[in-house]
């Protein structure tokens, strides 16, 4: 079953990557949380003390396509085959999908479509216990930190199609303070750890900037 399509008539999607509780890496996320509600993002991200670096990327990573895969869920009705033919941000930016295994040429495809594709790619590596180890003291494969860009690259592009195709079913919703504190979050973090090339930030670049300058 596809990850998204199977629960179209459903809202929203239940996220299904969940961090086992009494894990090193519970404990890890409820650090995040507990420093997120602090409201300094730019603090929230960064490596706590004595931390791993490929588990505090692995964790949020996991946090963050959760908080994608919901927000994207509560405006699906508006993110049709008509509506959006094509995976886009904008009129200058265009994603094809391409996984490397089963879809080896990038494909032209429907942001839907698109999005179903990525959120099932997604969670295929998330749940892949030699990539993203859950249980403590196994090690993170070498290239783990290759993995997590492309999988933050690429949901990045999610928050780009909402905020190009779909901010005003957005703000229909009374959902933009969730989104942008979401997307700002999601920012800070790739930017803490330099984790997507500054070119792939290009269609939200304006708003990218806006709210940094808030936050100095």
């Amino acid at each position: 079953m596809s990850f998204l399509f199977g629960s179209r008539s459903s809202k929203t999607f239940k996220p299904k990557k969940n961090i086992p509780e009494g894990s090193h890496q519970y404990e890890l996320l409820k650090h995040a949380e507990a420093t997120l509600g602090s409201g300094n993002l730019r603090q929230a991200v960064m490596l706590p003390e004595g931390e791993d670096l490929n588990e505090w990327i692995a964790v949020n990573t996991v946090d963050f396509f959760n908080q994608i895969n919901m927000l994207y869920g509560t405006i699906t009705e508006f993110c049709t085959e008509s509506s959006c033919p094509v995976m886009s941000a904008g009129p200058r930016y265009e994603y094809h999908w391409a996984d490397g295994t089963n879809i080896k040429k990038p494909i032209k495809c429907s942001a839907p479509k698109y999005i179903d594709y990525l959120m099932t790619w997604v969670q295929d590596q998330l749940d892949d216990e030699t990539l993203f180890p859950s249980k403590i003291g196994v090690p993170f494969p070498k290239n783990f930190m290759s993995v997590a860009k492309t999988i933050l690259k690429r949901l990045f592009r999610v928050y780009a199609h909402i905020y190009h195709q779909h901010f005003d079913s957005v703000i229909r919703l009374q959902e933009e303070a969730h989104l942008n504190t979401s997307f700002k979050h999601f920012i800070f973090f790739v930017q803490e750890f330099n984790l997507i090339d500054r070119r792939e930030l290009a269609p939200l670049q304006e708003l990218i900037e806006k709210l940094g300058s808030k936050d100095r």
